[in-house]
């Protein structure tokens, strides 16, 4: 009787470490499987962006800025920007408009923001590539008021006129 169960016993030990190595190796495949699934995708993503956001940081009232944001078709075939539209008329982008990118071939698109009025701005690019797909870039920053004057104004000049 006590060989049967202690017979019995190991059969169970073995069983539960069994149940658990087999737990432990569907979880890895499970990750590795989502792993890949994701590499996948962003191998198939055609166009890719060197950055989707810029921020500009401070910028002086009345002064444009400019930033460029690379583009690379990592895709298998060639790809064509449709369009860059902004969001608002202050906001200028540029890119060569007739470029068809071979693969793995890079291009550029050139953002423009006019700096007129103060205060933070948050501005959206879309991007539309081989007919219908889109993809969004974004220019931030803030624009400090300018002084009206190179120099500060010196109220005591009135005083020195008088001497």
């Amino acid at each position: 009787m006590k060989k049967l169960f202690t017979l019995f016993t190991l059969l169970i030990i073995a069983f539960s470490l069994h149940a658990q190595v087999a737990a432990v190796s569907n979880a890895d495949k499970n990750s590795a499987t989502n792993i890949s699934s994701s590499t996948i995708k962003h191998l198939q993503d055609e166009l890719v962006l060197n950055e989707t956001e810029h921020d500009f940081g401070k910028i002086p009232q009345g002064k444009p800025v400019t930033y460029v944001f690379d583009v690379v078709n990592n895709g298998i075939d060639s790809l064509k920007i449709i369009n860059v539209q902004a969001s608002c008329g202050c906001t200028t982008p540029s890119w060569e408009k007739d470029k068809i990118q071979a693969p793995s071939q890079k291009t550029a698109i050139t953002v423009g923001y006019n700096a007129a009025s103060e205060g933070p701005f948050n501005k959206t690019i879309t991007i539309t590539y081989n007919s219908t797909k889109t993809k969004q870039i974004i220019i931030k920053g803030e624009v400090w008021k300018t002084p009206l004057t190179s120099a500060p104004e010196n109220k005591e000049l009135v005083n020195l006129k008088d001497l």
